[in-house]
């Protein structure tokens, strides 16, 4: 029926009707890059997807085409000052952001999630109900008309992200709640316990699924793969594990670092897993087979964050020891290390382009990062106090 671009990672979506029903359909294009040959790719997307016929080859060529376009835009930004805002009346946990930019939410020890316009920097509405810290934040992204609030009330709340609804209360943990996602389609919530579990819920009913269990001690992150049918969990026990999301089975125990386990992210194609442990490594794991691929261990404290780039082919971890450090995925090899920040490097993020990289700090900077040349191009200055998510 239609075609939808996507740009990051770069991909072309397929819209279709089966059984009266719209279906959509991803056709992955990690490996685009600027010299590749479009009729040959164009043949090759028609031979391998049955949806698109020869006759579709014109609109296919023009998607590539802007695609391409899009990759080759040169990227100057600078970012200043917009506006401070100062709604909660406690310290912030965490932010988030929409898919679409236009919408974030805070948490804070106020027990209160705000949801903020972006543009006008205005609060729309405050999410209360929360008996004690909200920790934990998420938006349904791509979709982003749903929040998700972790607390340590030891309960997770879902709600409207246009209306500030309540729609439930999950109830389940026998501790406090650290970590939580949606998965891609927005149909289950993982959430993560000091209880040493993590459970997935129904969106659409607010009832608990499967219990995750298998860990000795907390679960600190979680993730989702693109396709939502595995998670990874990452606890204090040294160790992560993958889990099949339908049956609520431990599919791999990944062992090895010598400490808590901090991080955890799946790359975008779901085959890679990467794991930041306070033992000062980070290591890369096979999904399929459970095994450890390579341990990077240039760092000389706590790995306190990693994560992959849009399209899996780089990876950064962030430390303690104030730097992080840039990995090309296929090869193994350090192309980096980030070094300015003179407190310990909490949060780290890609740009969707995976261009550019954003470190937070407690030396109350965040900086900006360029991925070719490993140099800092901005230090975003101004809070008072440590940053501790970005």
């Amino acid at each position: 029926r239609k075609f939808l671009l996507r740009y990051s990672p770069p991909g072309i979506i397929l819209q279709y009707e089966r059984d009266g029903q719209m279906k959509q359909k991803p056709v992955d294009l990690l490996d685009l890059t600027h010299d590749v040959d479009v009729e040959v790719l164009c043949s090759q997307i028609i031979r391998q997807e049955p949806l698109i016929s020869e006759n579709r080859r014109p609109a296919l060529r023009q998607l590539i085409g802007r695609l391409l376009d899009k990759m080759a835009e040169e990227q100057h930004h600078s970012f200043s000052l917009f506006k401070v805002l100062r709604a909660h009346i406690l310290p912030l946990t965490n932010c988030a952001f929409n898919k679409a930019g236009d919408r974030f939410i805070t948490g804070s020890y106020d027990r209160t999630c705000k949801v903020w316009n972006t543009y006008t920097g205005e609060d729309a509405f405050t999410l209360e109900g929360h008996k004690n810290v909200v920790y934990a934040i998420a938006f349904n992204n791509p979709f982003g008309d749903k929040v998700v609030t972790g607390s340590f009330d030891k309960t997770a709340k879902l709600w409207d992200a246009y209306t500030g609804q309540l729609y439930y209360t999950l109830k389940g943990h026998a501790s406090e709640i650290v970590c939580l996602s949606f998965n891609p389609q927005s149909t289950t919530i993982a959430t993560g316990s000091m209880d040493n579990t993590a459970k997935l819920w129904d969106v659409e009913t607010g009832t608990e699924r499967v219990s995750l269990i298998g860990h000795r001690a907390e679960i600190v992150s979680l993730n989702f793969n693109t396709a939502g049918d595995l998670i990874i969990t990452g606890s204090f026990d040294h160790d992560s594990r993958l889990w099949d999301v339908r049956t609520g089975q431990c599919v791999h125990t990944l062992s090895g670092h010598r400490g808590e386990v901090s991080s955890t992210q799946f790359n975008y194609a779901g085959s890679l897993v990467l794991s930041g442990s306070i033992d000062c490594s980070c290591r890369l794991w096979d999904v399929r087979s459970g095994r450890c691929l390579s341990v990077k261990q240039g760092h000389t404290d706590e790995v306190l964050d990693v994560a992959f780039d849009s399209a899996g082919y780089k990876f950064i971890s962030a430390s303690a020891d104030g730097t992080a450090r840039v990995y090309n995925t296929l090869t193994g090899v350090c192309m980096h290390t980030l070094t300015g920040h003179e407190g310990e490097i909490s949060k780290v993020a890609f740009n969707p382009q995976g261009t550019r990289a954003l470190t937070a700090s407690s030396d109350k900077t965040c900086r900006l990062w360029d991925m070719d040349t490993g140099d800092c191009l901005q230090t975003l200055e101004g809070h008072t106090d440590e940053i501790f998510s970005c």
